[in-house]
């Protein structure tokens, strides 16, 4: 509880009260204090003790923080409840809805000096800010989601760190995402702080940034730990958004079939827990399991769908993520027209700063376009935009992809001299596949 009122405040606060009760002052005192004792209180020249404000707030009938302090009764249990109104709405994809709602209810446990409401409001709030996009703001209300939680634990800290760690991720800085989402893992298993849930947030975290990286080891690893924390931990959400993580080292691996398995587990996780966008980002992962097996129809049924669902729900960042990965499908299809409109799209909502890894997808994707309907110009254009943006991002594997595409268009236009310069780029990344120039990898979970 916060530090109470001057005996000023709380002295006009208990004459208030007892004058809109009827009571007169000796009433109030009555039988542990005398009306003069009570007259002095109320005068505010005399600061009352724990025990004395505890026997006029229940001859008041009002709870004891209401005098201390001026927070209503309950009032931290009616946030709590208004708390998790808002998370039901962020996960029923209505993230501006959300984002009202938690703006009134961080201001107001700010107010009453509600830290642990202020917190999970600001958590919410940047939650709602990644699912619109507003990745800077989603950063700002994380790290002050910290600052809240400072004297609290590790552990209770985690779901800001991921918070912060994500919004960079999306933002296109995968390495400083990796080392925050690490460096947490690494004290948590290195201080004994084994709480399961904590660790499988962080855990199924970082697989994303680690594939983009192309650190394959390391993201199977975290998918193997994931998988092995699943069964200790109480959040049925976190064990949903697990299994979507962790199908991407699947697919990674070549193993389609347990893949599709994990997805079905969290799709059918989502439904039942109604987060629409984690299902669409489900759909979109299927999407990944289905091109991989070959099955380009199915493919583009499971990332329409996603789509939609994600256009639906106004998440504009990953929306336009989903757009990327459709226009992909799209284009083996022999859609390309189609394709090629549908990026051009939504390349205004990335940047260097948000979204790297897809728009430089989106780039690539223009630019092979462009190479089949012999515009070397603009596919040129397209590819060094793309390798700017990866080579800012750190994805390792996409870059040398590139490289090889940049090589190949400039050799047949006969720049042979920059072809060799694009090969030898694209090698430097290949030099050692599925690692990374990161630092040790942290410390194991005791499984």
């Amino acid at each position: 509880m916060r530090e109470r009122d001057d005996p000023e405040v709380v002295g006009r606060r208990v004459q208030q009260l007892r004058i809109q009760r009827g009571l007169t002052q000796r009433q109030l005192a009555e039988p542990a204090y005398t009306p003069a004792y009570i007259s002095t209180l109320e005068a505010g020249r005399v600061r009352a003790s724990d025990v004395a404000l505890r026997h006029i707030a229940g001859r008041l009938g009002v709870a004891f923080e209401e005098l201390a302090v001026g927070r209503p009764a309950h009032l931290a249990t009616d946030l709590r409840l208004r708390l998790t109104e808002a998370q039901r709405v962020l996960a029923d994809g209505r993230a501006e809805e959300a984002a009202v709602q938690y703006a009134a209810l961080r201001e107001e446990a700010e107010t009453h000096g509600l830290g642990g409401e202020q917190a999970s409001a600001l958590l919410g709030l940047g939650e709602s800010a990644l699912e619109t996009g507003e990745l800077a703001k989603a950063r700002e209300f994380f790290e002050r989601a910290e600052d809240c939680l400072a004297d609290q634990s590790l552990p209770v800290r985690v779901p800001a760190v991921r918070g912060r760690a994500v919004s960079h991720y999306l933002a296109g800085e995968l390495r400083y995402a990796v080392y925050l989402l690490e460096s947490t893992l690494d004290d948590l298993n290195r201080g004994g702080l084994h709480d399961p849930d904590a660790l499988l947030l962080l855990y199924a975290s970082v697989i994303g940034p680690y594939m983009d990286m192309g650190a394959h080891a390391r993201a199977a690893q975290a998918a193997e730990f994931a998988l092995a924390l699943a069964p200790r931990a109480a959040d049925p959400a976190l064990i949903a958004r697990m299994h979507r993580s962790v199908a991407r080292t699947l697919i990674a691996e070549g193993r389609v079939a347990e893949a599709d398995a994990s997805l079905a587990k969290a799709a059918e996780l989502y439904r039942q827990l109604q987060l629409r966008t984690e299902l669409a980002n489900c759909h979109w992962m299927r999407g990944y399991v289905c091109v991989q097996n070959g099955e380009l129809e199915r493919a583009e049924a499971e990332l329409r769908q996603a789509y939609a669902m994600l256009s639906e729900s106004r998440a504009a960042l990953y929306r336009s993520q989903a757009a990327v990965e459709l226009a992909d499908v799209l284009h083996r299809r022999a859609k390309s027209e189609e394709a090629a409109v549908l990026l051009e799209g939504v390349l205004g909502d990335f940047s260097s700063e948000r979204g790297a890894v897809h728009a430089a997808a989106a780039h690539r994707l223009l630019g092979i376009i462009a190479e089949d309907a012999r515009d070397t110009e603009a596919a040129e254009e397209h590819y060094v935009r793309a390798l700017s943006l990866l080579e800012r991002a750190g994805a390792a594997g996409d870059l040398a992809d590139l490289c090889r595409l940049l090589g190949d268009l400039l050799r047949r236009t006969g720049r042979i001299e920059a072809a060799l310069d694009a090969y030898r780029t694209g090698l430097g990344h290949r030099t050692a596949p599925g690692t990374t120039t990161l630092g040790p990898a942290p410390a194991q979970p005791p499984l």
